[in-house]
């Protein structure tokens, strides 16, 4: 069985391809937008404006009172020094001193503060430093709610116990600094006021300073005092998730080049970009990691070198043998001398060697043919085929005909999923070159095989125009992998969070998109001997053409407890009344995605769906609809129609089964819904839905 960890990999790696799917709502640096201030270069995500920054936290202002100007982080006063795109920036902090006179009085002191709010100040690129010889220091931050703090004393007799370069206490000592703080205050003190080494050090010193920018001589003890800044590392990130999180929504995650990939944050939260090993670039922007032409930049190679698109490859002339490489073999003539001794020599090695591999490889195969039939079997195969039983309404696929469909299983095509599964696209090789996509099934250790198959035939049966049509599957796999036809891979939650898309979903359109999926549930509830439930619906879960047309997937085959659902109440479990009307209620759920938009709806499940059930339940019921409504369906105007549906969104979130309509009813209410218009007259108490709704609790209960 394929872990969960190698599926987390596979869908990392799977990120890429779906990238060049939604390049066109990436955000790009805009040829107006001002990429330096001063000596500074300002990479995105960073920008001088809203719309040539990631967002807020990464904008930079340029003072233009300075000459040359001065670049600042945000609109407050740090100072940017300079920007890396390896997640950290450089900016200036100032020295914190603590000055005495002859008679021991203070006559001079600074403190040093740093306050960036965002991004964290880096505990592996800098140390707290504290320079005197009668002088203690300590800095405080906070991380969160906690505060943290650090200490550092620095001590010595006379300048000549000092030693250059080093701060291991005397005269200047250093310590690290408290992971993942935002902000510091140092206090810097003495012990005696200086009054014992008043002569070469009138002063003490304390700040934070980037590792390689300060080496400590024992001028500093005297002359320090004339320098106001030192250098200060933050480590920054992008939002406030996981690498994991972040890929849910591509419409902000930040990973935009095709060549790239995602860390998560060593140090605070979010995460940062990279581009893979051999580009190089800005991983921010779509086609910011190009290809490093290591032939050029590297020679590593003797003879003959060509460029891959992120490697190399090395090769020797006719005539000569090796690897090519400098650091390897290189390349050497090939010696005819003694060539027929060799040949008898080396043909006694090689006649047994080759039987013996063409053995390995044989006795490989056979136990590769048995893993997959053994597979086959467990993954209930035989049931599958002893039920289709010469029918062609499902084809059953070996592993090596999936193999040949996804490339060999290449990583381009690989598409990531929400439920820690992976899809492949893929081309059938059957003659017909049919696109596809290979779903796996996670399953457990105690799955039901039999309901498993049987649900499986049951759903190859299925002939609607909006539902996916699965082709086959392969059970010589670890895990089933199901074979759908290829429509698309936008789904309405795209198309409710993605801003780009959510422009063109109008109300009719939404409207539309609920009754055509009311009416897929209704059929897949009735049309079969064995009511099929889906099991698995949200709005991720419904595929949408370029003409709106909804596409019904994802269906659960793999029957879950729910035992823990708390909009499943216990009476309907012990009657057996669960069947269709848990669809039912997670189609009330996208019926409320569908009317409050992306504002309202979590993008965790399922506890953003019990959240947004109740958030809604409770608004409507309060009479606060307008407030929660998506604002462009407010500006369209038909509150009518609105209403309507979100008193049937009501009812189908009820918390009893009882009392929820069937996806028939609620099919046929918002057919009449679709035909509600401004000026009718049936609303009130006497509207289709509100009336559908009321016999809902009237009808018999014994669903």
């Amino acid at each position: 069985m394929i872990s969960q960890a190698i599926l987390v990999k596979l869908t990392v790696l799977g990120t890429m391809m779906l990238l060049i799917t939604e390049t066109n709502s990436a955000p790009i640096t805009m040829a107006a937008c001002r990429t330096s201030c001063g000596n500074l270069t300002i990479p995105f995500p960073f920008g001088t404006s809203s719309d040539c920054n990631l967002d807020d936290s990464f904008l930079v202002t340029c003072n233009h009172s300075y000459d040359p100007p001065k670049p600042f982080l945000n609109l407050g006063s740090i100072e940017v020094l300079g920007i890396s795109l390896n997640g950290q920036m450089k900016v200036a902090s100032s020295v914190a001193s603590d000055c005495y006179d002859e008679s021991g009085s203070q006559i001079n002191g600074t403190i040093s503060e740093l306050t960036s709010s965002k991004f964290p100040i880096s505990s592996t690129q800098n140390k707290f430093t504290a320079v005197g010889c009668d002088t203690y220091a300590l800095i405080e931050g906070s991380e969160e709610s906690k505060q943290m703090s650090a200490g550092c004393i620095s001590w010595c007799d006379s300048i000549a116990s000092v030693v250059n370069g080093t701060c291991s206490g005397i005269g200047c000592c250093q310590t690290s600094i408290p992971k993942g703080i935002k902000d510091f205050l140092v206090d810097i003190r003495s012990f005696r006021n200086h009054t014992r080494v008043k002569s070469f050090n009138p002063c003490g010193y304390a700040f934070v300073v980037e590792n390689e920018a300060f080496a400590f001589t024992s001028s500093d003890l005297k002359d320090l005092m004339n320098r106001k800044t030192v250098p200060t590392v933050l480590d920054w990130s992008v939002g406030n998730m996981t690498c994991q999180e972040a890929r849910r929504n591509l419409s902000t995650y930040a990973c935009r080049a095709i060549h790239s990939e995602c860390s998560d944050s060593s140090n605070g939260i979010g995460y940062n970009c990279n581009c893979l090993t051999g580009f190089q670039g800005n991983p921010y922007i779509v086609h910011g990691c190009e290809d490093i032409d290591e032939c050029y930049t590297l020679e590593p190679c003797q003879r003959n070198c060509k460029n891959l698109q992120g490697s190399y490859l090395c090769s020797c002339p006719k005539g000569f043998e090796g690897d090519g490489k400098k650091d390897g073999t290189g390349c050497h003539s090939k010696s005819k001398t003694n060539g027929s001794t060799l040949f008898y020599i080396t043909s006694g090695f090689m006649i047994p060697a080759v039987g013996s591999s063409w053995i390995f490889w044989r006795r490989k195969q056979k136990k590769v043919v048995k893993l997959r039939k053994n597979l086959f079997m467990r993954n209930g195969g035989l049931l599958l085929e002893n039920m289709l039983s010469g029918l062609k309404a499902l084809s059953i696929f070996t592993a090596e005909d999936i193999k040949m469909a996804t490339n060999n299983y290449d990583q381009n095509n690989l598409i990531p999923r929400n439920d820690m599964g992976f899809s492949y696209k893929g081309i059938l090789q059957d003659g017909l070159n049919r696109k596809v996509i290979i779903k796996t099934i996670l399953v457990s250790e105690e799955w039901d095989i039999e309901v498993f198959i049987s649900k499986l035939f049951t759903l190859s049966q299925i002939h609607h125009r909006n539902v996916i049509k699965l082709i086959g599957c392969c059970l010589e796999t670890p895990v089933p992998l199901l074979v759908y036809e290829f429509v698309t891979i936008k789904t309405l939650f795209d198309y409710i969070h993605v801003d780009s898309l959510a422009l063109s979903l109008i109300w009719d359109i939404r409207l539309r998109i609920a009754a055509e999926t009311a009416e897929t549930l209704a059929y897949v509830h009735s049309a079969a001997s064995v009511p099929i439930i889906h099991g698995n619906l949200n709005s991720s879960s419904i595929l949408l053409t370029h003409g709106y047309t909804v596409k019904v997937d994802d269906f659960a085959l793999v029957p879950e407890s729910f035992s823990s659902a708390s909009h499943i109440d216990p009476e309907s479990l012990s009657l057996g009344i669960l069947t269709v009307k848990t669809d039912v209620y997670s189609f009330g759920v996208i019926l409320a995605e569908l009317l409050t938009g992306k504002e309202n709806v979590s993008d965790e499940r399922p506890e953003g769906e019990e959240f947004l059930a109740k958030h809604f339940v409770s608004s409507l019921r309060e009479g606060n609809l307008i407030r929660i409504l998506d604002n462009r369906l407010e500006i369209e105007g038909k509150i009518e129609q609105l209403t309507e549906v979100a008193k049937l969104a009501e009812w189908c979130l009820s918390h009893s089964s009882f009392e929820r309509p069937t996806m028939k009813e609620v099919a046929m209410a918002l057919e009449s819904a679709i035909n509600l218009t401004s000026s009718s007259k049936t609303t009130g108490p006497n509207s289709s839905i509100t009336t559908t709704a009321r016999r809902v609790v009237r009808r018999n209960r014994s669903f």
